[in-house]
């Protein structure tokens, strides 16, 4: 009996054990309120704003937000870099507090070597073969560009009358519409051209979307002679073209999509694939890092690289991004979270290589919209 009442003496009591579970629960609540009313209250100086927070969040490796679409989507756990682990808690802090990335020495030298920002890109995902010695090189176009490409023999596709039911979806425009390639010019001094360029391509997939049941329509706005007139620099660029797609929007409603279209300067061996024996022009696809839709973009183009790999793989070169000195860092994208880059082919490109991929980026995006549409509707 003297042990019963020894092992009785030491029960919990249950009206104890809730009050302090309660009490616990008040605390918590209070100091909730608290933080949340500092928060709300204090002066401009201090607040925390989306800005803040985005800023931070472009310290980040970019692989890293491939680890939070994979939350939301598992199909994303077979898009990691290779080799490519979640970052460590260790890692993220360093990144945070001091802006320097772990194992890329840009991220420290470039503030002390000129020019090294000029790639200032993240590989995202890498694609067959892409690593940072063939990441995409922009080269500035002369101050004057004449009309001398010529086509030659180019197997064009056959045109579908046009449905006028179609509302326009996707809007194709490019930024630096006289990127042009050698196949098609006589002089070879330059990759740039007034007339037989990177526009025609656009034409190719607006043409092709349409034949998918997709409304698209193409912009002409003659950028180089923008920047001409005007007494812009090439890096001006989206400057010049920001009111363009402004206008466009403002004009048609229904615009969903916006695909800027360039074409890369490395040589044939990056820039092609040959599958089933045909050569295609690779794609890699440019997002900015230094806007408020750089999450969703990321997405889209990410969901763009892994559709295109299914179906053709090897054909994109994969995703990165680009902030920084030295780099547009927005290209315009923070006018839609829809609005992505696109690189087709490389000068060396015939067109007939780059209408393929065309063709191919056609048949892969209407998959994607209309089963978007399908969710949407549903």
């Amino acid at each position: 009996m003297p042990k019963y009442q020894k092992w009785k003496g030491k029960r919990s009591n249950p009206f104890k054990l809730w009050s302090k579970w309660l009490g616990l629960t008040a605390v918590i609540l209070l100091l909730l309120f608290i933080g949340i009313g500092i928060l709300t209250g204090a002066k401009t100086t201090y607040r925390i704003y989306s800005d803040t927070i985005q800023e931070w969040t472009t310290k980040l490796k970019g692989s890293s937000f491939i680890y939070l679409f994979e939350m939301e989507n598992r199909l994303f756990a077979d898009a990691h870099p290779e080799g490519n682990q979640l970052p460590s808690f260790t890692s993220l802090s360093f990144q945070l507090l001091t802006s320097l990335t772990p194992n890329d020495p840009r991220s420290l030298l470039g503030r002390e070597i000129p020019g090294l920002y000029s790639y200032n890109s993240q590989i995202i995902i890498a694609g067959k073969g892409t690593d940072f010695s063939n990441l995409p090189i922009e080269s500035e176009p002369p101050l004057d560009v004449e009309n001398k490409g010529e086509k030659g023999e180019v197997q064009e596709k056959q045109k579908q009358p046009s449905d006028n039911t179609l509302e326009d979806k996707v809007f194709i425009y490019q930024t630096h519409n006289t990127e042009s390639f050698y196949p098609h010019l006589p002089d070879k001094s330059t990759a740039y051209d007034g007339k037989v360029n990177i526009s025609l391509v656009g034409e190719r997939l607006a043409q092709s979307l349409e034949e998918k049941g997709i409304g698209a329509t193409v912009d002409q706005t003659d950028v180089a002679s923008i920047l001409k007139e005007n007494g812009m620099k090439h890096y001006q660029s989206y400057e010049a073209m920001r009111p363009v797609v402004k206008e466009a929007m403002t004009q048609n409603k229904s615009l969903t999509y916006f695909f800027d279209l360039h074409r890369d300067s490395l040589p044939k061996d990056k820039t092609t694939i040959t599958i089933n024996g045909k050569d295609y022009g690779r794609t890699i696809f440019v997002i900015g890092a230094e806007n408020e839709n750089y999450e969703e973009n990321l997405k889209f183009a990410s969901e763009m690289h892994k559709r295109l790999e299914e179906k053709y793989p090897g054909l994109s070169r994969g995703v990165i991004t680009k902030k920084g000195s030295g780099v547009d860092g927005v290209y315009n994208q923070d006018i839609s979270s829809n609005a992505i880059l696109i690189e087709f082919g490389g000068v060396y490109n015939h067109l007939d290589e780059l209408y393929r991929s065309a063709d191919v980026m056609a048949e892969v995006f209407s998959d994607y919209y209309f089963e978007d549409e399908k969710v949407s509707a549903d």
